[in-house]
């Protein structure tokens, strides 16, 4: 079986082989086999991006001897989605997930949010399955050999910036709202908005949702520095 394969060559004994495979199933393989009662992988994605936020944070704390600003920063470049793609791509992510045919047509074993998605989800599930000591051995040969090498330092993270100018009052605050979704499954696009003090700064559109926070957090950062020019 191709997923005892894919635990035997990343040391992961799972227990419960059903989360992995929740894992690894997207939304649109559920939508069209609603007979087999599976589950996507949402719930998943949702525990494993805290998960991995904890243990990237336990790493540089342990290996980087940094401000808490500069470990801010280098945590944000390691969890946005292009490094979170990067990570899937390097363990060949793609070629174990359960996706309807129509997102398998249209190329999402390639798409990137999907990649990013199913990263997170896999450390979820993980988490849930062996617990938190295994999650951190396993980003200790797929993720932390890259940090240490110094990848992804030039990515850009608006939300993380916007969060930053933010911090410097601490009276002030931010939030995102997914405002709209539209599309077929293997093609949804969304449209979020971002409020600083419940005022409006921008809107950002996406194929996921944290594409679309970056694109409205960009727009936020762009307005800020026409307003203050």
């Amino acid at each position: 079986m191709k997923y005892r394969r894919f635990c035997a060559k990343y040391k992961l004994r799972f227990k419960d082989l059903t989360l992995l495979k929740t894992a690894l199933t997207h939304s649109s393989y559920v939508n069209e086999h609603r007979f087999e009662a599976d589950k996507d992988n949402e719930r998943l994605e949702f525990l494993g991006d805290a998960v991995l936020e904890l243990a990237m944070s336990e790493f540089l704390y342990t290996n980087f001897d940094l401000s808490e600003g500069e470990m801010t920063k280098l945590r944000a470049q390691h969890v946005c989605e292009p490094a979170l793609v990067t990570y899937a791509i390097n363990i060949n992510l793609g070629k174990y997930l359960r996706l309807g045919k129509g997102e398998e047509i249209s190329g999402g074993r390639n798409r990137p949010a999907l990649l990013a998605d199913a990263f997170e989800a896999l450390l979820g599930a993980i988490y849930l399955d062996l617990g938190y000591k295994s999650v951190y051995h396993f980003l200790d040969i797929v993720v932390f050999p890259l940090v240490k090498a110094g990848k992804f330092i030039n990515v850009i993270d608006y939300k993380s910036q916007l969060q930053e100018l933010v911090q410097t009052d601490s009276s002030r605050s931010i939030r995102y709202e997914i405002i709209n979704e539209s599309g077929p499954a293997h093609n949804k696009t969304f449209i979020a908005e971002v409020f600083m003090d419940n005022i409006k700064m921008g809107v950002g559109q996406g194929h996921a949702k944290k594409e679309a926070e970056q694109n409205a957090a960009k727009v936020a950062l762009e307005k800020m520095v026409k307003e203050n020019n």
